[in-house]
């Protein structure tokens, strides 16, 4: 009897290893499966043939669709059943079987990879407090571009329109990228800047594409101000005879100008272009109901020169024989820019003397080093620069 129990009982846990040893044999089945099903998806990945990317024109009555191949040619293709038409939109992007050309896949909307390099802010941290002697173009900044975006009701309720495009000229370096920027501050717009000459592409079409795309992000970013920096490199007088490349550069200029004319005024989209050169821009630009509000930035005069200087000495650590009245009277021609980098010059000229505050002596040596190569030498009126270390007035 006791021979029989324990041989009961042997059998029992060998049948419960067995059934142990089962279960791990089904679970590592399984995970095996699973490895198996994983590879076989990664070669269907690796074997299927790539997919043609097209935009949709339009639906026909009989169901097919109108599409531009991205290689070309317009086709008529098939819509897959398993597609939702509420999607099929003219302008969208889908994908086409490279066998049939059937369209089998709607895709997401992506910003096109060369508009995504352009300069995307979206609010800039430039204020009004940060321009220097420009109160006039900025009053007429606020009132052409700010006010429309802001208080749109107003100019309905008087039955004007708002200029819809401002072109800022003047000498390099005065300030005309910073206000577009401050202006888009204070308009708490998105701010996209772009310099013409990135739309200037190699081939045909390319260029006014890119016009194109630009329009379509500021209104889908809306308020938002498009800047084009130097304008004049791809909107210059139009010759009749030229090359192939200037063709396109006029193909770019006439889409631009196609954008310009096709949106509403009242839009919170608004164009603002700079350049140092109006003489040489193209009259089809400067006509009223493009650019029709032109703004002069000029260089600065003694007032202004002396708020630049505040501007850019405020958290500099200054000596009491600093005059900043003095200073802007020896910067007499200098731009905002020329101001901003003598400032720079003479701090690191103070560092270099091993001195945590900068002394009148800095700012002279920085003016000269600065202004010298711009114009006469020692153009400094009533200073010699003897050597790094002496300053003296002339006698």
């Amino acid at each position: 009897m006791e021979y029989e129990n324990s041989t009961s009982k042997e059998n029992d846990s060998y049948i419960e290893a067995l059934v142990a040893d089962a279960s791990t044999l089904r679970e590592l089945l399984l995970k095996y499966k699973e490895e198996l099903e994983y590879y076989k998806s990664q070669v269907e990945k690796l074997t299927a043939p790539p997919l043609v990317e097209a935009t949709l024109i339009d639906i026909l009555p009989d169901g097919r669709a109108l599409v531009k191949s991205s290689s070309g040619p317009i086709l008529i293709v098939n819509i897959l059943e398993s597609i939702d038409k509420s999607k099929l939109k003219p302008g969208a992007s889908v994908a086409l079987n490279q066998r049939g050309s059937a369209i089998i896949e709607v895709l997401p909307r992506v910003d096109d990879p060369q508009v995504r390099a352009f300069e995307i802010i979206e609010k800039p941290n430039v204020t009004y407090n940060d321009i220097g002697g420009l109160d006039e173009q900025i009053e007429e900044l606020k009132e052409v571009v700010e006010l429309p975006l802001k208080n749109p009701q107003m100019f309905k309720m008087i039955g004007v329109e708002p200029p819809k495009g401002v072109l800022l000229h003047g000498p390099p370096g005065c300030g005309k990228t910073l206000l577009a920027k401050a202006v888009a501050h204070e308009s708490n717009a998105t701010f996209i800047r772009l310099v013409s000459s990135e739309l200037a592409q190699k081939f045909i079409g390319e260029g006014a594409r890119l016009v194109k795309e630009v329009f379509a992000i500021a209104k889908r970013k809306a308020p938002s101000i498009i800047l084009i920096d130097e304008i004049d490199a791809i909107a210059a007088k139009r010759l009749d005879i030229g090359t192939s490349g200037e063709r396109e550069v006029h193909r770019t200029l006439t889409q631009l100008l196609a954008e310009m004319d096709g949106f509403d005024p009242l839009d919170d989209v608004k164009v603002i272009a700079t350049t140092n050169r109006i003489d040489v821009l193209d009259p089809a630009i400067l006509r009223p109901g493009r650019f029709d509000k032109i703004i002069e930035i000029p260089l600065p005069n003694l007032r202004g020169r002396y708020e630049i200087l505040k501007i850019h000495t405020r958290k500099m650590p200054l000596s009491s024989d600093v005059d900043l009245i003095e200073l802007a009277k020896l910067t007499e021609g200098a731009t905002g820019a020329d101001i901003k980098v003598i400032c720079t010059e003479a701090a690191l000229y103070a560092i270099k003397n091993r001195r945590l505050q900068i002394e009148k002596k800095d700012f002279i040596y920085a003016i000269d080093k600065v202004l010298k190569k711009r114009f006469r030498p020692y153009a400094i009126e009533g200073y010699v620069l003897k050597n790094e270390d002496q300053i003296k007035y002339h006698l």
